[in-house]
């Protein structure tokens, strides 16, 4: 179990460090070095939408790796997502800027983010049930945790590579040539992951559901929306406030400190630093109190906790204190991780075998879309309209009503058995045969 675990983490640590560290440098140069004729704000906005559209391309990459990961495997489709996320990102660091070849430059970073949202599409839902589908039912909540720790342990690999290049090199350096060494990392790093991917086993809970001929579907798509529609809709609904919120707290405050507070980067790098280091060693503590409590009362306390924080953090921010925006960033995330911990465990537990794979990307990459792709965009749109943060709270506030209201109407699933496949077929209309 410890092998799978961590060939899940590492695995997504990886993708999750290339994912967002397009989103570190869409706030921090990517509105100069490819949208140089707007003012900063709204070059910024235009960087962001460049970073929205990678969400955009999550649900489709959800649909076609969940649509094979349900008929021959989930092992197979963790390597392809591994190999595109890695592939585009170190392309991007070989990019011309607009300065070279003008408006071909934002359009090839367009393209590349594409590819990466496709595969990051594909690779939660894969890496959750690895995991989860070679768990016990009684840890699962704990077990499960760990490939969300890819999340936090990406963002702070990224910001940390960023972090030190924008503390040893000038700020003419960094824009000229400094922000392209991480994205080139990722090539060296995707070649480990790639090998510990390899040594992973087949998910036993799939293999016993292929023995099944009742379990094999045709089309898990068409399924998941016909059968489980009501388990798709909470899985959008319960993701909105942990999407939001963790966008605004990783991506948001890096322009908040820079534009905002007039402050050097350094201040939001180090705050988000530190933050995801915290972040990190808690989501376990979560997803195993998850076991202990249940999945509804943890995330629950994660929403309402991340609502009334949204207000004491812009608060905190304001002060200009480079200590007080470290806490600001920290607590904030250590109540996302409330949500995040039992996510994977949850959202596993929703669905069938036979289709789990198609039920979870599809679900929770929808909500990628109304939720993490503008979360920034709304937020920075909020900003300049306001001139003020208020708006910004509110905004994660909605978020986190939508979220208890989708939690409010879920059945608490932990410990429930994914070997079911008496459950399984029943669900599905079909004959079940051991």
């Amino acid at each position: 179990m410890a092998k799978i675990v961590a060939a899940s983490l590492i695995g997504t640590t990886i993708e999750w460090y290339d994912f967002f560290l397009y989103g570190s440098a869409a706030a921090l140069v990517f509105n100069t070095l490819f949208f140089p004729e707007s003012d900063p704000l709204t070059g910024t906005l235009l960087s962001f939408a460049t970073y929205a559209i990678g969400f955009l391309a999550r649900p489709l990459g959800g649909l076609v790796f969940g649509h094979f990961g349900d008929k021959v495997g989930r092992k197979q489709l963790l390597v392809i997502s591994l190999l595109m996320m890695g592939g585009s990102t170190a392309a991007m660091g070989l990019l011309p800027t607009y300065a070279a070849i003008g408006a071909g430059a934002p359009l090839l970073l367009t393209l590349l983010r594409l590819v990466q949202g496709f595969a990051l599409g594909g690779e939660w839902g894969g890496a959750v049930l690895i995991v989860s589908e070679h768990g016990d039912d009684r840890r699962r909540g704990f077990w499960a945790s760990w490939p969300q720790c890819g999340a936090p342990g990406g963002n702070l690999l990224a910001t940390a590579v960023l972090a030190v290049l924008a503390a040893f090199q000038s700020d003419a350096a960094f824009e000229a040539w400094g922000w392209r060494i991480p994205f080139l990392l990722s090539g060296a790093l995707v070649m480990i992951g790639l090998w510990i991917r390899l040594t992973v086993s087949e998910s036993p809970v799939f293999l016993a559901a292929q023995r099944n001929a009742g379990s094999r579907p045709q089309a898990p798509v068409i399924e998941v929306f016909r059968r489980s529609w009501r388990q798709v809709l909470i899985t959008i609904g319960a993701r909105m406030a942990e999407n939001v919120s963790y966008y605004v707290l990783t991506a948001f405050i890096l322009v908040y400190v820079t534009t905002g507070l007039g402050m050097s980067k350094s201040a939001g790098l180090n705050a988000v630093l530190i933050g995801s280091a915290v972040h990190f060693v808690t989501i376990p503590m979560w997803g195993a109190l998850s076991d202990r409590i249940g999945r509804k009362p943890t995330y629950l306390f994660g929403a309402v906790g991340t609502a009334v924080w949204s207000f004491a953090f812009f608060a905190l921010m304001d002060t200009r204190s480079p200590l007080l925006i470290t806490v600001a960033a920290t607590v904030g995330l250590v109540l996302h991780g409330a949500m995040y911990g039992p996510q994977a465990a949850f959202f596993t537990e929703q669905f069938a075998t036979r289709v789990r794979f198609t039920g979870l990307s599809v679900g929770g990459q929808l909500s990628s879309i109304a939720a993490g792709a503008l979360a920034p965009l709304v937020a920075v749109a909020l900003f300049k309209a306001t001139g003020g943060t208020t708006a910004v709270s509110l905004y994660v506030v909605a978020m986190c009503a939508l979220t208890v209201a989708a939690l409010l109407c879920a059945r608490e699933t932990a410990r429930t058995s994914l070997y079911d496949e008496a459950q399984d077929g029943a669900e599905a209309g079909l004959p079940v045969g051991r």
